[in-house]
Protein backbone atom coordinates (compact mmCIF):
# COMPACT_ATOMS: atom_id res chain seq x y z
CA UNK A 1 0.00 0.00 0.00
CA UNK A 2 2.61 2.66 1.04
CA UNK A 3 4.81 1.64 -1.99
CA UNK A 4 1.74 2.19 -4.43
CA UNK A 5 0.86 5.75 -2.67
CA UNK A 6 4.52 6.62 -3.53
CA UNK A 7 4.28 5.49 -7.06
CA UNK A 8 0.96 7.23 -7.47
CA UNK A 9 2.46 10.26 -6.23
CA UNK A 10 5.70 10.00 -8.85
CA UNK A 11 3.37 9.08 -11.97
CA UNK A 12 0.88 11.78 -11.07
CA UNK A 13 3.66 14.45 -11.50
CA UNK A 14 5.46 12.87 -14.50
CA UNK A 15 1.59 12.69 -16.01
CA UNK A 16 0.96 16.51 -14.95
CA UNK A 17 4.86 17.48 -16.34
CA UNK A 18 5.01 15.56 -19.06
CA UNK A 19 4.37 17.95 -22.03
CA UNK A 20 6.39 20.98 -20.05
CA UNK A 21 9.22 18.23 -19.80
CA UNK A 22 9.40 17.29 -23.52
CA UNK A 23 9.23 21.22 -24.58
CA UNK A 24 12.31 21.73 -22.54
CA UNK A 25 14.21 18.67 -24.17
CA UNK A 26 13.12 19.44 -27.58
CA UNK A 27 14.90 23.52 -27.13
CA UNK A 28 17.79 22.04 -25.70
CA UNK A 29 17.75 19.04 -28.43
CA UNK A 30 17.70 22.07 -31.36
CA UNK A 31 19.40 24.36 -30.00
CA UNK A 32 22.37 21.79 -28.84
CA UNK A 33 22.04 20.99 -32.63
CA UNK A 34 22.20 23.95 -34.36
CA UNK A 35 25.59 24.86 -32.70
CA UNK A 36 26.83 22.08 -33.15
CA UNK A 37 26.29 22.73 -37.26
CA UNK A 38 26.66 26.35 -37.24
CA UNK A 39 30.75 27.18 -38.02
CA UNK A 40 32.22 29.80 -35.89
CA UNK A 41 34.62 32.07 -36.23
CA UNK A 42 37.37 30.00 -37.17
CA UNK A 43 35.24 28.20 -39.51
CA UNK A 44 35.18 25.21 -37.82
CA UNK A 45 31.33 24.34 -36.06
CA UNK A 46 31.49 23.61 -31.82
CA UNK A 47 31.77 20.20 -30.65
CA UNK A 48 28.47 18.61 -29.07
CA UNK A 49 29.96 18.43 -25.71
CA UNK A 50 30.50 22.40 -25.89
CA UNK A 51 27.41 23.30 -27.30
CA UNK A 52 25.63 21.14 -25.15
CA UNK A 53 27.33 22.96 -21.83
CA UNK A 54 27.09 26.43 -23.43
CA UNK A 55 22.93 26.19 -23.78
CA UNK A 56 22.92 24.48 -19.84
CA UNK A 57 23.83 28.10 -18.57
CA UNK A 58 22.72 30.25 -21.40
CA UNK A 59 19.28 28.50 -21.49
CA UNK A 60 19.03 29.23 -17.83
CA UNK A 61 19.88 33.03 -18.46
CA UNK A 62 22.40 33.19 -16.35
CA UNK A 63 25.21 33.84 -18.98
CA UNK A 64 28.80 33.25 -18.63
CA UNK A 65 30.56 34.30 -22.02
CA UNK A 66 31.20 32.73 -25.55
CA UNK A 67 33.29 29.97 -24.67
CA UNK A 68 35.55 28.17 -26.07
CA UNK A 69 36.35 30.96 -28.07
CA UNK A 70 34.53 34.36 -29.89
CA UNK A 71 31.02 33.17 -31.80
CA UNK A 72 30.86 33.84 -35.66
CA UNK A 73 27.30 36.03 -36.43
CA UNK A 74 25.71 32.85 -37.39
CA UNK A 75 26.44 31.74 -33.91
CA UNK A 76 24.81 35.15 -31.78
CA UNK A 77 21.77 34.53 -34.28
CA UNK A 78 21.27 30.93 -33.25
CA UNK A 79 22.21 31.93 -29.68
CA UNK A 80 19.92 34.74 -29.39
CA UNK A 81 16.65 32.57 -30.89
CA UNK A 82 17.59 29.35 -28.16
CA UNK A 83 18.02 32.26 -25.21
CA UNK A 84 13.99 32.86 -26.40
CA UNK A 85 12.85 29.61 -26.86
CA UNK A 86 14.25 28.70 -23.23
CA UNK A 87 12.44 31.35 -21.33
CA UNK A 88 9.58 30.53 -22.81
CA UNK A 89 10.08 26.48 -22.01
CA UNK A 90 11.14 27.58 -18.68
CA UNK A 91 8.37 29.81 -17.68
CA UNK A 92 5.82 26.75 -19.20
CA UNK A 93 7.72 24.10 -16.70
CA UNK A 94 7.70 26.79 -13.88
CA UNK A 95 3.71 27.51 -14.38
CA UNK A 96 3.21 24.26 -14.60
CA UNK A 97 4.89 23.03 -11.93
CA UNK A 98 3.80 25.66 -9.48
CA UNK A 99 0.22 24.55 -10.48
CA UNK A 100 0.89 21.41 -9.65
CA UNK A 101 2.41 21.91 -6.07
CA UNK A 102 -1.10 23.87 -5.66
CA UNK A 103 -2.83 20.89 -6.93
CA UNK A 104 -5.23 19.14 -4.24
CA UNK A 105 -5.12 15.77 -5.43
CA UNK A 106 -1.43 15.94 -5.76
CA UNK A 107 -0.93 17.75 -2.12
CA UNK A 108 -3.26 14.77 -0.70
CA UNK A 109 -0.89 12.17 -2.74
CA UNK A 110 2.14 13.58 -0.33
CA UNK A 111 0.62 14.47 2.76
CA UNK A 112 -0.55 10.26 2.60
CA UNK A 113 2.93 9.62 1.18
CA UNK A 114 4.49 11.62 4.49
CA UNK A 115 1.85 9.89 6.59
CA UNK A 116 2.53 6.51 5.27
CA UNK A 117 6.47 7.13 6.39
CA UNK A 118 5.68 8.58 9.64
CA UNK A 119 3.56 5.58 10.45
CA UNK A 120 6.55 3.12 9.27
CA UNK A 121 8.67 5.13 11.28
CA UNK A 122 6.80 4.32 14.28
CA UNK A 123 8.62 1.68 16.14
CA UNK A 124 6.73 2.27 20.24
CA UNK A 125 3.12 1.55 21.05
CA UNK A 126 0.58 3.95 19.48
CA UNK A 127 -3.58 3.64 19.28
CA UNK A 128 -5.14 4.61 16.03
CA UNK A 129 -8.06 7.14 16.48
CA UNK A 130 -10.32 7.68 13.76
CA UNK A 131 -11.73 11.18 14.54
CA UNK A 132 -10.29 14.12 15.65
CA UNK A 133 -13.64 15.79 16.75
CA UNK A 134 -14.10 16.91 20.41
CA UNK A 135 -13.97 13.32 21.76
CA UNK A 136 -10.52 12.57 19.83
CA UNK A 137 -8.86 15.40 20.63
CA UNK A 138 -9.55 14.75 24.63
CA UNK A 139 -8.06 11.34 23.99
CA UNK A 140 -4.99 12.46 22.23
CA UNK A 141 -4.32 14.56 24.95
CA UNK A 142 -4.31 12.51 27.26
CA UNK A 143 -2.79 10.08 25.69
CA UNK A 144 0.03 12.16 24.88
CA UNK A 145 0.19 13.24 28.52
CA UNK A 146 0.54 9.82 29.37
CA UNK A 147 3.81 9.73 26.97
CA UNK A 148 1.76 7.09 24.84
CA UNK A 149 1.46 7.47 21.04
CA UNK A 150 -1.51 7.80 18.14
CA UNK A 151 -2.09 8.11 15.07
CA UNK A 152 -5.15 10.18 13.46
CA UNK A 153 -7.79 9.36 10.54
CA UNK A 154 -9.86 12.49 10.36
CA UNK A 155 -12.32 13.72 7.23
CA UNK A 156 -12.74 17.17 7.81
CA UNK A 157 -9.50 19.45 6.68
CA UNK A 158 -10.03 22.21 9.52
CA UNK A 159 -9.62 19.58 12.74
CA UNK A 160 -6.68 17.95 10.44
CA UNK A 161 -4.94 21.61 10.88
CA UNK A 162 -6.01 21.48 14.33
CA UNK A 163 -3.86 18.39 15.19
CA UNK A 164 -0.34 20.54 14.30
CA UNK A 165 -1.67 23.66 16.48
CA UNK A 166 -2.25 21.93 19.45
CA UNK A 167 0.75 21.68 21.89
CA UNK A 168 1.62 18.04 22.00
CA UNK A 169 4.41 16.42 23.15
CA UNK A 170 4.84 14.22 20.64
CA UNK A 171 3.83 14.53 17.00
CA UNK A 172 1.02 12.85 16.03
CA UNK A 173 0.97 11.82 12.25
CA UNK A 174 -2.86 12.43 10.68
CA UNK A 175 -4.38 11.97 7.74
CA UNK A 176 -7.19 13.47 5.86
CA UNK A 177 -8.90 10.13 5.43
CA UNK A 178 -12.56 8.02 5.38
CA UNK A 179 -11.65 5.77 8.33
CA UNK A 180 -14.47 3.61 6.99
CA UNK A 181 -12.16 2.13 3.95
CA UNK A 182 -10.13 -0.73 5.35
CA UNK A 183 -7.21 0.71 2.86
CA UNK A 184 -7.20 3.46 4.89
CA UNK A 185 -6.67 2.62 8.11
CA UNK A 186 -4.28 -0.58 6.31
CA UNK A 187 -2.26 3.05 6.12
CA UNK A 188 -2.64 3.64 9.53
CA UNK A 189 -1.35 1.26 10.55
CA UNK A 190 -4.15 -1.43 11.50
CA UNK A 191 -2.02 -4.87 11.38
CA UNK A 192 1.12 -2.94 12.37
CA UNK A 193 2.69 -4.79 15.51
CA UNK A 194 3.14 -1.76 17.52
CA UNK A 195 -0.86 -0.68 16.68
CA UNK A 196 -2.19 -1.62 20.41
CA UNK A 197 -5.92 -0.48 19.67
CA UNK A 198 -8.40 1.35 17.55
CA UNK A 199 -11.10 3.61 18.69
CA UNK A 200 -13.61 4.57 16.46
CA UNK A 201 -15.17 8.22 17.61
CA UNK A 202 -16.51 9.98 14.09
CA UNK A 203 -20.06 10.96 14.94
CA UNK A 204 -21.53 8.57 12.23
CA UNK A 205 -22.12 5.60 13.51
CA UNK A 206 -22.11 4.11 10.12
CA UNK A 207 -18.25 4.78 9.64
CA UNK A 208 -18.04 3.34 13.09
CA UNK A 209 -19.48 0.20 12.38
CA UNK A 210 -17.10 0.32 9.46
CA UNK A 211 -14.02 0.77 11.57
CA UNK A 212 -15.29 -1.81 14.37
CA UNK A 213 -16.05 -4.64 10.91
CA UNK A 214 -12.17 -3.84 9.96
CA UNK A 215 -10.87 -3.77 13.24
CA UNK A 216 -12.39 -7.98 13.66
CA UNK A 217 -11.34 -8.91 10.66
CA UNK A 218 -7.82 -7.07 9.64
CA UNK A 219 -6.67 -7.31 13.59
CA UNK A 220 -8.27 -9.52 15.65
CA UNK A 221 -6.18 -9.26 18.40
CA UNK A 222 -6.35 -5.49 19.17
CA UNK A 223 -9.07 -4.16 21.00
CA UNK A 224 -11.93 -1.87 19.11
CA UNK A 225 -13.34 0.60 21.14
CA UNK A 226 -16.54 2.00 19.21
CA UNK A 227 -18.89 5.17 19.75
CA UNK A 228 -22.25 4.26 18.75
CA UNK A 229 -25.55 6.49 19.84
CA UNK A 230 -27.68 3.93 18.03
CA UNK A 231 -28.86 0.61 19.63
CA UNK A 232 -29.41 -0.77 16.15
CA UNK A 233 -25.62 -0.08 15.49
CA UNK A 234 -24.96 -0.71 18.97
CA UNK A 235 -26.38 -4.04 18.40
CA UNK A 236 -25.06 -4.65 14.84
CA UNK A 237 -21.48 -4.68 16.37
CA UNK A 238 -21.64 -6.67 19.40
CA UNK A 239 -23.41 -9.13 16.92
CA UNK A 240 -19.75 -9.66 15.49
CA UNK A 241 -17.69 -9.78 18.82
CA UNK A 242 -17.21 -5.85 19.24
CA UNK A 243 -16.13 -6.10 23.13
CA UNK A 244 -15.88 -2.21 23.86
CA UNK A 245 -18.96 -0.62 22.63
CA UNK A 246 -19.99 3.16 24.36
CA UNK A 247 -22.90 5.28 23.92
CA UNK A 248 -22.45 7.92 26.25
CA UNK A 249 -26.35 8.47 26.78
CA UNK A 250 -26.60 4.78 28.24
CA UNK A 251 -23.78 5.34 29.98
CA UNK A 252 -24.99 8.41 31.73
CA UNK A 253 -27.93 6.99 32.88
CA UNK A 254 -26.30 3.63 34.20
CA UNK A 255 -24.17 6.54 36.44
CA UNK A 256 -27.70 8.42 37.21
CA UNK A 257 -28.94 5.03 38.15
CA UNK A 258 -26.25 4.01 40.53
CA UNK A 259 -26.30 7.55 41.94
CA UNK A 260 -29.65 7.53 42.83
CA UNK A 261 -29.72 3.81 44.27
CA UNK A 262 -26.26 3.69 44.99
CA UNK A 263 -24.62 6.82 45.59
CA UNK A 264 -20.99 5.94 47.53
CA UNK A 265 -20.55 4.08 45.11
CA UNK A 266 -21.57 6.45 42.03
CA UNK A 267 -18.93 8.88 43.88
CA UNK A 268 -16.15 6.51 44.22
CA UNK A 269 -16.83 5.96 40.20
CA UNK A 270 -16.60 9.37 39.67
CA UNK A 271 -13.20 10.03 41.55
CA UNK A 272 -11.34 7.02 39.92
CA UNK A 273 -12.70 8.04 36.20
CA UNK A 274 -12.61 11.83 36.26
CA UNK A 275 -10.33 14.02 34.22
CA UNK A 276 -7.05 14.12 35.44
CA UNK A 277 -6.27 16.92 37.67
CA UNK A 278 -9.24 17.44 38.02
CA UNK A 279 -11.20 17.91 41.42
CA UNK A 280 -14.67 16.27 41.97
CA UNK A 281 -15.39 16.89 45.38
CA UNK A 282 -18.69 14.93 46.91
CA UNK A 283 -21.83 17.11 45.80
CA UNK A 284 -25.40 16.46 46.56
CA UNK A 285 -26.67 13.22 45.28
CA UNK A 286 -29.96 13.28 42.80
CA UNK A 287 -32.70 12.58 45.00
CA UNK A 288 -35.59 10.33 45.09
CA UNK A 289 -38.95 12.61 44.19
CA UNK A 290 -40.83 13.69 40.96
CA UNK A 291 -38.62 14.21 37.73
CA UNK A 292 -38.74 16.35 34.32
CA UNK A 293 -37.21 15.37 31.32
CA UNK A 294 -36.94 18.06 28.80
CA UNK A 295 -36.74 16.86 25.27
CA UNK A 296 -37.81 12.78 24.46
CA UNK A 297 -34.87 12.10 21.79
CA UNK A 298 -31.98 9.47 22.04
CA UNK A 299 -30.55 10.82 25.22
CA UNK A 300 -33.97 11.78 26.81
CA UNK A 301 -35.92 8.24 26.24
CA UNK A 302 -32.56 6.11 28.25
CA UNK A 303 -32.65 8.85 30.78
CA UNK A 304 -36.85 7.80 31.51
CA UNK A 305 -35.32 4.16 31.52
CA UNK A 306 -33.23 4.59 33.97
CA UNK A 307 -36.36 6.64 35.94
CA UNK A 308 -37.94 4.10 35.62
CA UNK A 309 -35.97 0.87 36.64
CA UNK A 310 -35.81 2.98 39.91
CA UNK A 311 -39.23 3.54 40.01
CA UNK A 312 -38.73 7.77 39.88
CA UNK A 313 -42.10 9.42 38.42
CA UNK A 314 -41.30 11.31 35.25
CA UNK A 315 -42.95 13.88 33.29
CA UNK A 316 -41.85 14.34 29.36
CA UNK A 317 -41.87 18.00 28.07
CA UNK A 318 -41.13 17.18 24.18
CA UNK A 319 -42.74 19.36 21.47
CA UNK A 320 -44.08 16.82 19.67
CA UNK A 321 -44.53 13.93 22.47
CA UNK A 322 -45.76 10.32 21.38
CA UNK A 323 -48.93 8.82 22.51
CA UNK A 324 -48.67 6.88 25.72
CA UNK A 325 -48.99 3.80 25.33
CA UNK A 326 -51.36 1.34 27.00
CA UNK A 327 -49.02 1.07 29.96
CA UNK A 328 -47.07 3.96 30.10
CA UNK A 329 -47.43 5.41 33.43
CA UNK A 330 -45.41 8.95 32.34
CA UNK A 331 -47.20 12.12 32.25
CA UNK A 332 -46.74 14.22 28.93
CA UNK A 333 -46.56 17.99 28.34
CA UNK A 334 -46.31 19.45 24.75
CA UNK A 335 -43.48 22.34 24.64
CA UNK A 336 -40.43 23.16 24.90
CA UNK A 337 -39.60 23.41 28.17
CA UNK A 338 -37.93 27.26 27.68
CA UNK A 339 -41.13 28.85 29.02
CA UNK A 340 -42.48 29.35 32.02
CA UNK A 341 -45.98 28.54 31.26
CA UNK A 342 -45.07 24.97 29.85
CA UNK A 343 -42.87 23.78 33.44
CA UNK A 344 -45.61 25.33 34.91
CA UNK A 345 -48.20 22.90 32.99
CA UNK A 346 -45.90 20.17 34.13
CA UNK A 347 -45.40 21.07 38.06
CA UNK A 348 -42.33 22.52 38.25
CA UNK A 349 -42.72 23.51 41.85
CA UNK A 350 -43.58 20.15 43.25
CA UNK A 351 -40.59 18.42 41.30
CA UNK A 352 -37.46 17.41 42.98
CA UNK A 353 -35.57 17.55 40.48
CA UNK A 354 -35.13 18.75 35.80
CA UNK A 355 -33.16 17.41 33.03
CA UNK A 356 -32.58 19.52 29.87
CA UNK A 357 -31.92 16.87 27.01
CA UNK A 358 -31.94 18.42 24.23
CA UNK A 359 -29.71 18.49 20.96
CA UNK A 360 -29.43 22.67 21.47
CA UNK A 361 -27.13 24.12 23.88
CA UNK A 362 -28.94 27.36 23.58
CA UNK A 363 -32.52 25.76 24.29
CA UNK A 364 -31.09 23.70 27.71
CA UNK A 365 -29.46 26.23 29.16
CA UNK A 366 -33.01 28.46 28.84
CA UNK A 367 -34.61 25.44 30.09
CA UNK A 368 -32.80 24.57 33.37
CA UNK A 369 -32.43 29.07 33.85
CA UNK A 370 -36.16 29.47 33.99
CA UNK A 371 -36.40 26.18 36.24
CA UNK A 372 -34.32 27.49 38.45
CA UNK A 373 -36.11 31.11 38.99
CA UNK A 374 -39.75 28.67 39.10
CA UNK A 375 -37.70 26.37 41.75
CA UNK A 376 -34.40 26.83 43.23
CA UNK A 377 -34.24 23.74 45.16
CA UNK A 378 -33.94 21.84 41.98
CA UNK A 379 -31.58 19.22 41.10
CA UNK A 380 -30.45 20.22 37.44
CA UNK A 381 -28.64 17.80 35.37
CA UNK A 382 -27.54 19.99 31.93
CA UNK A 383 -26.82 18.17 28.34
CA UNK A 384 -23.77 19.92 26.45
CA UNK A 385 -23.81 19.04 23.34
CA UNK A 386 -20.76 21.50 21.70
CA UNK A 387 -17.69 21.66 24.05
CA UNK A 388 -17.34 25.84 22.65
CA UNK A 389 -20.05 26.30 25.02
CA UNK A 390 -18.15 25.27 28.19
CA UNK A 391 -17.89 28.55 29.66
CA UNK A 392 -21.63 28.92 29.87
CA UNK A 393 -22.20 25.66 30.83
CA UNK A 394 -19.29 26.20 33.91
CA UNK A 395 -20.92 29.62 34.71
CA UNK A 396 -24.59 28.20 35.26
CA UNK A 397 -23.01 25.63 37.71
CA UNK A 398 -25.46 22.56 37.38
CA UNK A 399 -25.35 19.85 39.61
CA UNK A 400 -24.46 17.71 36.54
CA UNK A 401 -23.70 18.22 32.93
CA UNK A 402 -23.75 15.73 30.68
CA UNK A 403 -20.61 15.99 28.13
CA UNK A 404 -20.66 13.25 25.29
CA UNK A 405 -17.21 13.80 24.44
CA UNK A 406 -16.02 13.31 28.26
CA UNK A 407 -17.86 10.54 29.21
CA UNK A 408 -16.38 8.52 25.89
CA UNK A 409 -13.01 9.92 26.58
CA UNK A 410 -12.69 8.73 30.05
CA UNK A 411 -13.92 4.99 29.26
CA UNK A 412 -11.60 4.15 26.18
CA UNK A 413 -8.75 6.01 28.44
CA UNK A 414 -9.88 3.75 31.56
CA UNK A 415 -9.84 0.12 29.06
CA UNK A 416 -7.02 0.97 27.29
CA UNK A 417 -4.60 2.29 30.21
CA UNK A 418 -6.11 0.33 33.26
CA UNK A 419 -7.93 -2.90 32.02
CA UNK A 420 -8.46 -3.84 35.32
CA UNK A 421 -10.52 -0.69 36.38
CA UNK A 422 -13.37 -2.16 34.56
CA UNK A 423 -13.22 -5.68 36.34
CA UNK A 424 -12.96 -3.90 39.74
CA UNK A 425 -15.97 -1.55 39.05
CA UNK A 426 -17.83 -4.32 38.22
CA UNK A 427 -17.29 -5.69 41.34
CA UNK A 428 -18.07 -2.77 43.07
CA UNK A 429 -22.00 -2.59 41.67
CA UNK A 430 -22.16 -6.04 42.93
CA UNK A 431 -21.11 -5.08 46.52
CA UNK A 432 -23.29 -2.78 48.88
CA UNK A 433 -23.65 0.58 49.16
CA UNK A 434 -21.70 1.15 52.89
CA UNK A 435 -18.83 -0.63 51.58
CA UNK A 436 -18.40 1.62 49.01
CA UNK A 437 -18.79 4.32 51.52
CA UNK A 438 -15.91 3.36 54.06
CA UNK A 439 -13.74 2.45 50.45
CA UNK A 440 -14.03 6.20 49.20
CA UNK A 441 -13.80 7.93 52.95
CA UNK A 442 -10.41 6.22 53.27
CA UNK A 443 -9.01 6.89 49.97
CA UNK A 444 -10.16 10.09 49.97
CA UNK A 445 -9.03 10.99 53.34
CA UNK A 446 -5.94 9.54 52.55
CA UNK A 447 -5.48 11.21 48.36
CA UNK A 448 -8.08 14.43 48.72
CA UNK A 449 -10.71 14.86 46.33
CA UNK A 450 -8.81 15.24 43.57
CA UNK A 451 -9.12 12.84 40.84
CA UNK A 452 -5.69 9.85 41.71
CA UNK A 453 -3.57 8.83 39.63
CA UNK A 454 -5.00 4.79 38.45
CA UNK A 455 -3.11 2.41 36.83
CA UNK A 456 -1.86 -1.26 36.58
CA UNK A 457 1.31 -3.02 37.20
CA UNK A 458 2.13 -6.96 36.12
CA UNK A 459 4.50 -8.55 38.29
CA UNK A 460 6.30 -10.27 35.38
CA UNK A 461 9.66 -10.53 33.86
CA UNK A 462 9.27 -8.05 31.55
CA UNK A 463 7.04 -5.65 34.05
CA UNK A 464 9.22 -5.93 37.26
CA UNK A 465 12.04 -7.99 36.58
CA UNK A 466 13.96 -7.06 40.03
CA UNK A 467 11.28 -8.81 41.87
CA UNK A 468 10.96 -11.64 39.50
CA UNK A 469 14.11 -12.38 40.00
CA UNK A 470 14.35 -12.41 43.82
CA UNK A 471 10.97 -14.27 43.82
CA UNK A 472 12.40 -17.16 41.25
CA UNK A 473 16.36 -17.33 43.11
CA UNK A 474 15.14 -17.11 46.83
CA UNK A 475 11.45 -17.98 47.00
CA UNK A 476 10.73 -15.34 50.04
CA UNK A 477 7.57 -14.46 50.80
CA UNK A 478 7.26 -10.78 50.16
CA UNK A 479 3.34 -8.45 51.18
CA UNK A 480 1.69 -6.24 49.44
CA UNK A 481 2.81 -3.48 52.29
CA UNK A 482 6.26 -4.27 51.80
CA UNK A 483 6.51 -3.72 48.11
CA UNK A 484 4.42 -0.49 49.05
CA UNK A 485 7.25 1.68 50.84
CA UNK A 486 9.58 4.37 49.96
CA UNK A 487 12.81 3.31 47.89
CA UNK A 488 14.46 6.48 49.37
CA UNK A 489 13.47 6.06 52.81
CA UNK A 490 11.45 2.48 53.42
CA UNK A 491 9.63 4.11 56.97
CA UNK A 492 7.60 5.78 54.42
CA UNK A 493 4.62 3.91 52.82
CA UNK A 494 4.22 5.23 49.74
CA UNK A 495 0.95 7.24 48.86
CA UNK A 496 -0.76 4.63 47.08
CA UNK A 497 -2.85 1.62 47.63
CA UNK A 498 -4.19 -2.05 45.69
CA UNK A 499 -7.62 -1.54 44.30
CA UNK A 500 -7.81 -5.26 43.39
CA UNK A 501 -5.42 -7.98 42.77
CA UNK A 502 -5.78 -10.95 39.91
CA UNK A 503 -4.39 -13.82 39.99
CA UNK A 504 -3.89 -17.08 37.67
CA UNK A 505 -6.56 -19.26 38.76
CA UNK A 506 -9.67 -17.22 38.57
CA UNK A 507 -8.66 -15.27 42.03
CA UNK A 508 -9.79 -12.20 42.53
CA UNK A 509 -9.48 -10.14 45.90
CA UNK A 510 -10.64 -6.73 46.02
CA UNK A 511 -9.38 -4.37 48.44
CA UNK A 512 -6.69 -6.69 49.39
CA UNK A 513 -5.01 -6.25 53.10
CA UNK A 514 -1.58 -5.26 53.32
CA UNK A 515 -0.44 -8.51 54.54
CA UNK A 516 -1.20 -10.48 51.32
CA UNK A 517 1.54 -12.12 49.64
CA UNK A 518 2.43 -11.57 45.71
CA UNK A 519 3.26 -14.46 43.61
CA UNK A 520 4.56 -13.79 39.93
CA UNK A 521 2.14 -13.38 37.57
CA UNK A 522 -0.16 -11.18 39.28
CA UNK A 523 -1.82 -8.10 38.13
CA UNK A 524 -2.13 -5.02 40.65
CA UNK A 525 -4.46 -2.22 40.22
CA UNK A 526 -3.37 0.61 42.16
CA UNK A 527 -4.39 4.11 42.88
CA UNK A 528 -2.52 6.95 44.28
CA UNK A 529 -0.05 9.99 43.72
CA UNK A 530 1.69 10.14 40.77
CA UNK A 531 4.89 10.28 42.65
CA UNK A 532 3.89 7.04 44.07
CA UNK A 533 4.05 5.35 40.74
CA UNK A 534 7.28 6.20 39.56
CA UNK A 535 8.68 5.29 43.00
CA UNK A 536 6.98 1.82 42.55
CA UNK A 537 8.35 1.43 39.46
CA UNK A 538 11.52 1.84 40.92
CA UNK A 539 11.36 -0.30 43.20
CA UNK A 540 9.91 -3.24 40.82
CA UNK A 541 12.63 -2.97 38.34
CA UNK A 542 15.78 -2.15 40.42
CA UNK A 543 17.21 -4.51 42.26
CA UNK A 544 19.21 -2.58 44.80
CA UNK A 545 16.02 -0.68 45.64
CA UNK A 546 14.11 -3.44 45.92
CA UNK A 547 16.60 -5.21 48.36
CA UNK A 548 16.94 -1.71 50.33
CA UNK A 549 12.56 -1.70 50.49
CA UNK A 550 12.48 -5.51 51.96
CA UNK A 551 15.79 -5.60 53.81
CA UNK A 552 16.77 -1.94 54.58
CA UNK A 553 20.07 -2.87 53.45
CA UNK A 554 21.66 -0.84 50.27
CA UNK A 555 23.26 -3.42 48.08
CA UNK A 556 26.96 -2.15 46.46
CA UNK A 557 26.45 -0.96 42.97
CA UNK A 558 28.27 -2.85 39.90
CA UNK A 559 28.92 -6.78 39.38
CA UNK A 560 32.53 -7.24 40.99
CA UNK A 561 31.01 -5.43 44.50
CA UNK A 562 27.57 -7.98 44.04
CA UNK A 563 29.76 -10.47 43.78
CA UNK A 564 32.21 -9.72 46.61
CA UNK A 565 28.70 -9.02 48.86
CA UNK A 566 27.24 -12.36 48.56
CA UNK A 567 30.86 -13.97 49.19
CA UNK A 568 31.37 -12.14 52.28
CA UNK A 569 27.74 -13.02 52.59
CA UNK A 570 28.29 -16.47 52.12
CA UNK A 571 31.16 -16.95 54.35
CA UNK A 572 29.98 -15.77 57.23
Amino acid sequence: MNRNTHLSTLFLAMRRLRAPLITLIVIYGISVLGLSIIPGADGQPMSFFHAFYFISYTATTIGFGEIPGTFSEPQRLWVLICIYLAVVGWAYTLGALFSLLQDGTFREAVSAERFGRAVRRLHEPFYLVCGYGETGRRVCRALDQMGLRSVVLETAPQRVGEVDLHNYLADIPVLRADASHPDQLRQAGLGSPHCQGVLALTNDDRANLAVAISARLLAPQIPALCRAESAEVAANMASFGTRHIINPYEKFADYLAQALHAPNAYHLLNWLTGPPGTCVERHRDPPRGKWIVCGYGDFGRVLVDAFDQEDVPVTIIDRDPAEPGEHDRHRRVRGDGTGAAVLERANIDQAAGIVASTGDDMDNLSIVMTARELNPDLFVILRMNHFTNHELFEAFAADATVVPSQIIANECLAVLTTPLLERFLEEMRQRDDAWAGRLLERLTGRFGWMVPSVWSVRLTERDAPALHTRLQRDAPTITLGELLRSPHDRNDPLDAEVLYLCREGSVHVTAPAPTLPVCLGDELLLVGRRSARAALALTLENIHSLAYVLTGAELPGGLIWERIARWRQSGR
